[in-house]
């Protein structure tokens, strides 16, 4: 426990690890943490091709993010064989509580490079959390597959996590970038607190 919590910190910069208590809910739920992480997939890819269309005069970005739709789609897929696989259903998309109340933090009525930034440090966020939630399932599922399926996927989403950081530090000031950083990850920190354990949520 005290190792994890220093990598989330030193690694990823969340201020809070993940209550192990939802490795062992996870173990319960599995066709459900299944089936909410291809969605989490899904969504990811959609939400790239979006910040394409929405920031294509920012070349960096365009180049970025536009294989990243095909990662990310190629993490559905994957997520998807492992469903069919097992013999397991892929149930219907469920309210993603977590990421709604990280949208409720975004500024309002800012300006473009304001939308921008939390645009960046969202992803950020999200791919921070999905990074550590995988590290918890890669060292505490009893599957020894699972076990290696989700480590390959943690260490997909340290990546992204950082490229979101770098994107958002080659448009806007880097200074700025970091204190908003800052406010986001100890916004993250209490919304996780005031969220029930829920082990067929990746978030």
């Amino acid at each position: 426990m005290e190792k994890h919590s220093e990598d989330v910190k030193n690694i990823l910069g969340l201020q809070l690890p993940t209550d192990p208590r939802w490795v062992d809910l996870t173990k319960i739920h599995l066709e459900e943490i299944l089936t909410d992480h291809a969605y989490c997939e899904q969504k990811a890819a959609l939400t790239c091709i979006s910040l394409v269309q929405k920031n294509f005069d920012k070349e960096k970005v365009v180049a970025a993010l536009s294989p990243l739709v095909t990662e990310e789609w190629g993490h559905f897929r994957l997520v998807l064989t492992e469903i069919n696989k097992r013999k397991l259903r892929l149930g219907k998309q469920r309210k993603d509580e977590y990421v709604n109340k990280l949208i409720e933090f975004q500024v309002k009525g800012g300006g473009p490079d304001e939308r921008f930034l939390d645009q960046m440090l969202i992803m950020a966020l999200v791919e921070a959390r999905s990074c550590e939630r995988f590290k918890r399932l890669s060292e505490g599922l009893d599957d020894k597959y699972l076990r290696n399926f989700y480590r390959r996927f943690m260490e997909s989403e340290a990546g992204h996590y950082t490229l979101f950081l770098e994107l958002a530090e080659t448009y806007i000031d880097k200074k700025i970038v970091r204190k908003r950083w800052q406010q986001w990850l100890n916004y993250e920190k209490e919304m996780i607190l005031s969220l029930e354990i829920r082990g067929d949520r990746i978030h």
